[in-house]
């Protein structure tokens, strides 16, 4: 799939950033109704906390409510633009900001994170990066700290991901593949998944690493019934967080989208009467 120098290449010069991030927040209508919804609940647990760091933040956009969630904030992207972005968005507000290597954190000293996350854009990193940013947390991680990544699933639907690749797009005027897309008999490939990655790897990973998971949901990206994305919830080994890993399989994700979709555009309709 991707390695770390194609997603550098894409994050930091190719692709366009239109609204900032806040493009891919429109399943839910917005970013804040993203935030509220469906990130907030899933952390409410971790925060406010002392030192929070985010991997991969982009251009901020779920740094812009972290940041009022710790002490300390520390985000750290492979790209200096998406950097760069983030100083110019918050220049106020004693954010620690860092370009790193994709797959390494020199810069955050041991046992200093309460609590470390990533939305959104670790989906796009394969097995091997996992591992390092496991052996990573697993040291900065204070004792008592968690985590919350947003990673793929995709590997879990190979044979139907590699019959999805080679049906084709177009025969004529007709569209075949979106069509069985649109059914939910093909995955929609555009979203860009890890395609090495599993829920099952992820855990293993982190497990050995010696900070387990203790809950796995694994969720739709768009309409479709293949679970391509999960949440991962973990643990250093032996904190008061951990227990033994829970699996959550939600297919009415995309249920939960549109029902704060439509609550968002309830809310615009009525702040604009």
């Amino acid at each position: 799939m991707a390695s770390i120098e194609e997603n550098r290449s894409v994050w930091a010069e190719s692709y366009g950033w239109p609204q900032a991030g806040d493009e891919w927040s429109g399943p839910w209508g917005g970013t804040h109704a993203m935030w509220e919804t469906t990130i907030l609940p899933r952390i409410c647990a971790f925060v406010p906390t002392g030192t929070i760091l985010e991997v991969a933040p982009g251009y901020g956009r779920c740094t812009q409510f972290l940041k009022d969630l710790c002490d300390h904030l520390i985000a750290v992207d492979l790209s200096p633009r998406c950097i760069a972005a983030c100083a110019e968005r918050f220049p106020d507000c004693g954010i620690e900001l860092h370009v790193n290597d994709g797959k390494s954190l020199p810069m955050v000293r041991d046992k200093s994170v309460d609590f470390v996350f990533s939305w959104d854009s670790l989906v796009h990193v394969e097995a091997g990066t996992l591992n390092a940013y496991a052996v990573e947390l697993a040291r900065v991680l204070k004792p008592g700290g968690a985590g919350f990544f947003h990673h793929s699933n995709i590997g879990s639907y190979a044979f139907v991901l590699k019959l999805s690749k080679r049906f084709p797009e177009r025969i004529g005027y007709l569209k075949p593949r979106s069509a069985l897309v649109d059914r939910g008999l093909l995955i929609d490939t555009v979203h860009w998944r890890a395609e090495s990655v599993t829920a099952a790897c992820f855990a293993a990973i982190f497990e050995r690493a010696g900070v387990p998971c203790r809950e796995q949901e694994l969720v739709a990206c768009g309409h479709h019934r293949f679970l391509t994305d999960c949440f991962s919830t973990f643990t250093p080994r032996g904190s008061r967080w951990d227990r033994g890993n829970r699996i959550v399989r939600n297919p009415g994700f995309p249920a939960e989208q549109r029902k704060a979709r439509l609550a968002a555009q309830g809310s615009l309709e009525l702040t604009t009467k």
